[in-house]
């Protein structure tokens, strides 16, 4: 649920990152966050800020089950809670996660790049989310629908190791308990911060993975990998065309992690209760709620 709320608050953020860093350098459309902002609104209305939503909506369950499913057990298997350990955990979920992440992200970006400044579409290429998985596997295959995979990878590994490690950093100083009355806001400060790190601990491969992935639309190829996107991107723009759609991804990052981090751990805190799994967990009641 919380995830959920949070694709719908965050997508929009997402349209006009992805936006910006995939527009051509020599005939920009967008001048900022804010004037592409207002130039999708004006030009495809507000709809046009939710346009590859589905994919994300069918991903996530299976993305937040696989992310705190596998963070969770491998902290266990690695017997301590270190934050070397928080770290590892964290970046072994981010890698197994990418199976479903890089394809949800392809159709994401390509419905997103869709009728791009066109009130109403006059050829559509994809139909939904879904669509476009089934055309580009039909077009290029297996290898087609996980374009990305690398930078995915390279990009997703650290990112949630960063994003634990922090978390139980920022809950351990905060000091959240069960039962601090002011427990909720801290964990959501917690949550806001650990995703605005995660994202700057990587964010010059996101641009490059959302290049590759955008690579193709419309029939011409530009990159033959990841080095020479890096090259090419570099030589034509500049060290600034790493930090493309940086600021609306930090102000999805802290409102989406804060509500979905705050929501797990809430959840975990009163299922591990000792009146909820008094069988099943003998003994106190976790002392740090960041060990998930």
């Amino acid at each position: 649920v919380p995830g959920a709320a949070g694709v719908l608050v965050g997508h929009p953020f997402d349209t006009v990152k992805v936006r910006l860093q995939v527009q051509n350098v020599e005939k920009p459309l967008y001048r900022g966050t804010f004037h592409c902002f207002q130039s999708i609104i004006k030009q495809e209305t507000a709809f046009g800020l939710y346009k590859g939503i589905g994919s994300p909506m069918m991903g996530l369950t299976f993305i937040n089950a696989l992310v705190f499913g596998v963070q969770g057990n491998t902290l266990r298997a690695l017997g301590k809670d270190t934050p070397l350990n928080q770290f590892l955990a964290g970046s072994a979920a981010g890698a197994i996660q990418c199976i479903i992440c890089c394809p949800m992200e392809l159709a994401k970006t390509r419905m997103q790049l869709q009728g791009t400044g066109e009130y109403k579409l006059k050829m559509k290429n994809y139909k939904n989310s879904l669509d476009c998985l089934v055309k580009i596997y039909r077009k290029e295959g297996l290898r087609g629908i996980n374009r990305g995979m690398v930078s995915t990878f390279i990009r997703e590994t650290p990112s949630f190791g960063f994003y634990f490690l922090t978390y139980d950093c920022m809950t351990r100083y905060l000091g959240c308990e069960a039962e601090d009355s002011y427990v909720i806001p801290k964990l959501l400060f917690s949550g806001g911060m650990s995703g605005i790190v995660s994202w700057l601990s990587t964010y010059p491969v996101d641009v490059i993975k959302s290049r590759l992935q955008a690579d193709g639309v419309g029939g011409v190829t530009q990159y033959n990998g990841i080095l020479d996107c890096v090259r090419k991107s570099y030589h034509e723009e500049g060290w600034r065309v790493f930090t493309r759609g940086l600021t609306s991804t930090l102000l999805r990052a802290f409102p989406v992690n804060a509500a979905t981090f705050a929501t797990v751990t809430v959840f975990l805190m009163y299922m591990r209760s000792e009146d909820n799994l008094r069988e099943c967990e003998p003994g106190p009641v976790i002392q740090q709620p960041s060990s998930l």
